[in-house]
């Protein structure tokens, strides 16, 4: 999709002038008035992406539009089904899904995709009140979810099914599944930076950290697979990076990064886990995205820029708690100057690794940040799960 942004006019632009006055967030155009992407315009989808998690840059690429077209429906407004090969997508969806879970119902973490698991759960619903169990969202469906209360009690249900999977899946890394994600790629390089003869590049650096911390995490038992090669061309979109973990069944999702800023002085690590603008949160996203926050700051006195709550896809539609990680800023000179020293960056895989192991020891047992020695996370090589890079 064509990125629309200040100044630009014609019958895209017209549309979503309507959704952002649909939204209460602009304006609706005057009879005649010609559609012109103008401030207030370029101000309401900044407001937009703030409110939603996304990157806020005042343009409408393709991540902004497909979370435009989701925001202009209501539950309600439209008959919902099970739709193949594209899926039915909406903020009516991701409604239908939250109900169904507070009514006891498993749609997985709500997305706002009207997939398999949502039409399943439906289905169950309808069976037990004796509607026709389609597995569609009608008039008579959606009076019986208004009418009745919610069942499940005691916090929110998707967070509890996520911590009691946790719970039981046992202290230790052999058998988990893992997937790391060096951003960009090929000819996508991401933030470049000229220093003297040499040119740092993000994915270069990205990809040599994912690179070490594959290793370490395979020795300690772990089954791990890479979303890129070094030289795999970065058409890869952040939908198809979740979609590949989501195919592995993945038991975590780890995207790493490096930031970019025109601010020399801008420095830090920062890390992000799913949360929108409803407040729905991934409870055990959260929690990953703290431990490795917290590992990577005390281990190498980065700047702490904390962790943040965003609706991008690659968090938004992975179904098992993921991170993105901007380990430092590219373009600060006394980050970069700590970024291309290998041992520099090995501490930083230790941290990400001692994260890891954190998120399997029951919340009661955990230890003080800092105090794993990563070196002893092994097993035996003949326990020992094997990585597979996917090229």
């Amino acid at each position: 999709m064509h990125s629309y942004g200040h100044g630009e006019r014609g019958p895209a632009v017209a549309e979503i002038r309507g959704i952002l006055a649909h939204l209460g967030l602009l304006e609706a155009l005057r009879d005649g008035e010609v559609a012109e992407f103008d401030h207030p315009t370029e101000v309401a989808v900044r407001m937009f992406q703030q409110a939603r998690g996304l990157s806020v840059d005042g343009r409408v690429g393709d991540e902004t539009w497909r979370a435009m077209d989701a925001a202009r429906w209501r539950l309600g407004d439209r008959t919902l089904y099970q739709a193949l090969p594209d899926p039915i997508i909406g903020d009516d969806v991701f409604t239908l899904q939250e109900r169904l879970i507070e009514m006891g119902y498993d749609t997985g973490r709500p997305d706002g995709i009207y997939g398999t698991a949502t039409a399943r759960a439906l289905a169950r619903f309808q069976r037990e009140l004796g509607l026709a169990a389609d597995g569609s969202c009608g008039p008579e469906t959606l009076a019986a979810l208004r009418r009745l209360g919610r069942k499940v009690v005691g916090g929110n249900a998707q967070a509890l099914r996520e911590s009691e999977r946790f719970r039981h899946a046992g202290p230790t890394l052999i058998d988990k599944t893992i997937v790391i994600d060096p951003g960009h790629g090929g000819s996508d390089l991401g933030v470049v930076v000229p220093d003297g003869l040499l040119r740092w590049n993000e994915a270069d650096l990205a990809y040599d950290i994912a690179r070490r911390l594959e290793g370490r995490l395979a020795a300690a038992g772990m089954r791990v697979h890479l979303t890129r090669g070094p030289n795999r061309p970065g058409a890869m979109s952040d939908r198809d990076r979740a979609t590949l973990a989501n195919n592995l069944n993945a038991d975590l999702f780890l995207s790493i990064h490096l930031d970019g800023h025109p601010n020399p002085e801008a420095e830090g690590c920062a890390t992000y886990h799913y949360g929108n603008a409803d407040g729905e949160v991934s409870t055990i996203g959260e929690r990953l995205a703290g431990l490795v926050q917290r590992e990577i700051v005390m281990r190498t006195r980065l700047t702490n820029c904390r962790t943040h709550a965003k609706s991008w896809e690659l968090l938004r539609l992975t179904r098992m708690p993921a991170v993105r990680v901007e380990v430092a800023y590219l373009t600060s000179p006394e980050d970069r100057a700590r970024l291309v020293d290998a041992s520099f960056r090995e501490r930083i895989v230790e941290a990400m690794m001692a994260a890891v192991q954190r998120m399997y020891f029951p919340v009661e047992n955990d230890v003080p940040t800092g105090s794993i020695d990563v070196s002893t996370l092994r097993t035996p090589v003949s326990l020992s799960a094997t990585s597979a890079g996917v090229a």
